[in-house]
């Protein structure tokens, strides 16, 4: 199937995407601020530059898109029909490049939660997100996700 848009016009709608201050990070700083936590944004000195990072808790925090990083069995995760073989191969890579991220913050000692952009998108998820964030900060496990998935 051909692409609905010329190459030039795909182009700059590509461009567009943020690799920063997407949606689903902000809406999870707001709900950390909300519920009494500070933290720091973008950390580049750490494996894969967490979104949020809690330096005193040892906490890095990862808001993913579920497109861009293949979202296992979510609906937001569609693979796209024009290039299977390029945008397969690229999406793999983000899947690779994120545990490798998270598996090293994990060796030098970090809790690392993902937060996957599902779970921002229902229209309670303020509130949801904070109670969820929250109850993971304050327990000890070493690794997490909140997806929109289960609910």
């Amino acid at each position: 199937m051909a692409d609905v848009v010329s190459p030039a016009v795909r182009s700059r709608m590509m461009s567009g995407i943020r690799g920063k201050d997407t949606k689903p990070e902000i809406l999870v700083r707001k709900a950390l601020f909300a519920a009494g936590y500070r933290f720091r944004l973008h950390r580049r000195d750490l494996p894969g530059a967490p979104d949020i990072v809690m330096p005193g808790r040892k906490i890095a925090i990862f808001a993913h898109g579920c497109f861009w990083h293949s979202h296992e069995g979510c609906r937001y995760a569609k693979e796209p029909s024009t290039r299977p073989d390029f945008w397969k191969a690229k999406l793999q890579a983000n899947v690779e490049r994120d545990k490798r991220a998270m598996d090293r913050l994990g060796a030098m000692g970090w809790r690392v939660l993902c937060v996957w952009e599902c779970a921002t998108r229902s229209l309670n998820a303020a509130l949801t997100l904070q109670q969820e964030l929250r109850s993971w900060i304050e327990g000890d496990a070493a690794s997490g996700e909140i997806s929109g998935m289960s609910k």
